[in-house]
């Protein structure tokens, strides 16, 4: 697959996504990045909003797993109290944990997304895994890294204006 760094489409938070966009777009299975998508590195305690986001995403026909770099137990222990599965150790931007999850699910590549807050990361590793990408807003660049990070990513951000999805 291709070497892009732009994502498909990109919302303000994960809570912004909506069950019926993604039933629009053919979507059979929602890949999440944990950290600062889902929750903020120094926690584990989704907002209120997010707790009823997952559970209505739940509720919808669209299957989700939580796809994640982390190798701590945090994201397994979140995905156990949350009843969501989950493929920690991913190596995005490698296609690896991509593909572990589209076989685990049983989804051809082009019925996935991957919704995640870094470019060089999570959209550049479901565009070369075939994935559709949502690039979302980092909950809290709390560290100077983050926030160097994020200046680089800048100029992709800035690229992918228009693709912003609507509530």
């Amino acid at each position: 697959m291709p070497f892009v760094l732009l994502p498909t489409w990109r919302a303000e938070s994960i809570s912004d996504i909506t069950a019926e966009f993604l039933k629009q777009q053919g979507v059979a299975l929602l890949m999440l990045d944990f950290d600062n998508t889902i929750v903020p590195y120094t926690t584990n305690v989704p907002t209120v909003q997010v707790k009823r986001w997952l559970e209505q995403i739940k509720e919808s026909a669209i299957a989700v797993c939580i796809v994640s770099n982390s190798r701590k137990g945090r994201v397994p222990d979140f995905c156990r109290e949350y009843g969501l599965p989950c493929i920690t150790h991913a190596r995005k931007p490698f296609s690896d944990g991509i593909r572990r999850c589209l076989q685990q699910f049983q989804v051809p590549a082009d019925k996935a997304v991957l919704v995640g807050d870094q470019i060089y990361t999570d959209t550049l590793g479901g565009n070369c895994a075939g994935v559709r990408t949502l690039l979302v807003e980092a909950i809290d660049n709390h560290n100077i890294w983050l926030k160097l990070r994020h200046v680089a990513e800048l100029p992709f951000i800035a690229a992918s204006k228009n693709r912003r999805i609507t509530k």
